[in-house]
């Protein structure tokens, strides 16, 4: 080995000289990494001693990563040459670092990338390159935030509002003494106003633009047109009906408008969606005839009737009594629900009043035009009593008419005062036909037909003038007693001829004598005076 000149001696003195005046306790200089232990980092930073750096300043990623000749920023803590120890920090050159990038940040009113990592009162807590900064809840967006939770762990970029930096480096380490208040705010808002920019440079009546929906009224939505918003009102979303805004639309849907007005001002748009296409009832007595038959869905359902849309933007209205050929159709929704496929035929156009009326019932056979096909006077049917009136019944046949049966058709020889006496709602009963007008919707229906008129025959033989017979007192009136005698044939005891000795009373059997049969009228007059001696007991 050779011995060191004099000459190489002092190089290597002025070398070492040049080298502490450039590593210096306090200072961050790059070092090179020599070796990776246990508990420290080996690192070179020029001087005649190797530093060392703590392995719980770096993560296990970054030391698995290390390798030899690998650089780093250090801060020099500590310089010992006694002792030949060089202390480094990797922790307090990244803080001091990142106070110079945010205090540079701030000064060029420049942004700043960081993640929202936590809540406390009144704001967020941001890390921005290991520093924890507050985000105030004012600052986090130009509307009120009602969830903060769901801004944790999100990076978002911001602004320094106010930097109060730490004094001297020792405080730096826990970020004692320091304070730093960022705004999200003022980053949405400079963008928002980039936007607003651009989207006024086409915003003009007649544009189509595209906007996001952000907030949805019961009288309307609230878009985004990008920097500026619009209202769309809900009588401008469809030609049709709208119940609520929310049929169409959801937050956050992107969807293309059309502006109808814009205020210079006051910055107010109003917007239109259905002005997309053309109003539909513009031709509409061109497309639709009375008579045609078309195909619709079900959009709605109301007391009155059913709202069929016939294609986009127009409803047709099928009104209840155009719902079936009952007379008293059930309610709407018994027959139809909202969503059906349903065919129906026009019955009525009217452009200027915006209304198409249709009809359920006419796409079906008409029951009066069955009944007539099927059905003939003489013919017996049968059916439930449906209704019942002072003059009579009506009887509901299977087709779904209803056919009448006069009070004087229901028996050849009682004398019912109302229909109610010998028929019930609902019962069943059988019929003749007597007369039929199906293009009048009319039919006459009998029930006493259904046997031989015993008034022909029958009660003349079995009913003849002097003959006695025990009967039921019915009515008790001024002007007689009406008694039930055999068969159910009535007869009537006049004023005149009552005995007057005898007490009668509704429900008391007694004898009378028959002194007049008129079969013409129909009638029989009975007598209780001049009884025989044998019909007296």
């Amino acid at each position: 080995m050779d011995m060191q000149t004099k000459e190489e001696t002092k190089d290597l003195e002025k070398l070492y000289a040049e080298t502490l005046h450039k590593v210096e306790r306090g200072g961050i200089t790059k070092g090179r990494i020599i070796s990776v232990k246990s508990e420290v980092v080996v690192v070179d930073v020029g001087y005649k001693s190797e530093g060392i750096i703590p392995v719980s300043e770096f993560t296990e990623e970054e030391l698995s990563g290390f390798k030899e000749g690998d650089y780093v920023e250090v801060f020099v803590e500590k310089i010992n040459d006694r002792e030949g120890i060089v202390i480094l920090s990797r922790d307090k050159a990244s803080k001091i670092m990142a106070w110079e990038t945010l205090t540079s940040a701030y000064n060029s009113n420049s942004r700043v990338e960081g993640k929202v990592v936590g809540k406390t009162k009144g704001g967020l807590f941001v890390d921005i390159k290991g520093m924890k900064a507050f985000l105030p809840s004012s600052q986090i967006d130009i509307k009120v935030v009602k969830d903060m939770d769901s801004y944790i762990g999100q990076a978002m970029e911001f602004r320094i509002i106010k930097i109060v930096p730490p004094k001297g480096y020792s405080g730096i380490l826990g970020n004692q003494g320091a304070s730093i208040i960022v705004s999200r705010r003022a980053i949405v808002e400079e963008e928002r106003n980039i936007k607003k920019e651009e989207t006024l440079k086409v915003l003009k009546e007649g544009s189509v633009l595209k906007g996001i929906v952000k907030n949805i009224t019961d009288y309307g939505v609230f878009v985004d047109l990008g920097g500026i918003d619009g209202l769309l009102h809900i009588s401008d979303i469809s030609w049709r009906r709208v119940n609520h805004p929310s049929e169409f639309f959801s937050v956050g849907d992107e969807k293309e408008f059309i502006v109808i007005k814009y205020d210079e001002g006051t910055e107010k748009v109003t917007l239109g969606y259905k002005q997309r296409k053309p109003d539909p009832w513009f031709s509409v007595d061109e497309k639709y005839r009375i008579g045609m038959k078309l195909k619709g869905k079900v959009v709605s359902i109301a007391d009155y009737g059913v709202f069929v849309e016939v294609e986009d933007g127009l409803e047709g209205l099928v009104h209840v009594s155009e719902l079936d050929w009952a007379l008293r159709p059930k309610h709407p929704s018994k027959y139809v629900s909202v969503g059906d496929e349903i065919e129906a035929a026009v019955i009525s156009v009217n452009k200027d009043e915006r209304k198409l009326s249709l009809s359920i019932k006419q796409m079906m056979p008409k029951p009066w035009d069955m009944v007539g096909e099927h059905y003939k006077v003489g013919q017996k049917i049968t059916g439930k009593v449906k209704t019942i009136t002072d003059f009579g019944a009506f009887v509901r046949l299977p087709e779904g008419v209803d056919g009448l049966i006069h009070i004087s058709d229901l028996s050849w020889i009682k004398h019912i005062k109302h229909p109610s006496d010998a028929l019930k709602k609902g019962q069943k009963v059988d019929a003749v036909i007597l007369s039929l007008e199906p293009d009048k919707e009319r039919m006459a229906l009998g029930i006493k037909q259904m046997t031989t008129d015993p008034w022909q025959n029958e009660i003349p033989v079995k009913f003849k003038l002097g003959d006695e017979f025990k009967g039921h007192v019915l009515r008790i009136t001024d002007f007689g007693i009406f008694v039930e005698l055999e068969g159910g044939v009535e007869g009537l005891v006049y004023s005149s001829e009552i005995d007057s000795s005898k007490e009668v009373k509704e429900g008391d059997e007694i004898w009378v004598r028959i002194i007049k049969v008129n079969v013409e009228e129909r009638k029989i007059g009975l007598s209780m005076k001049n009884l025989k001696s044998g019909a007296v007991e």
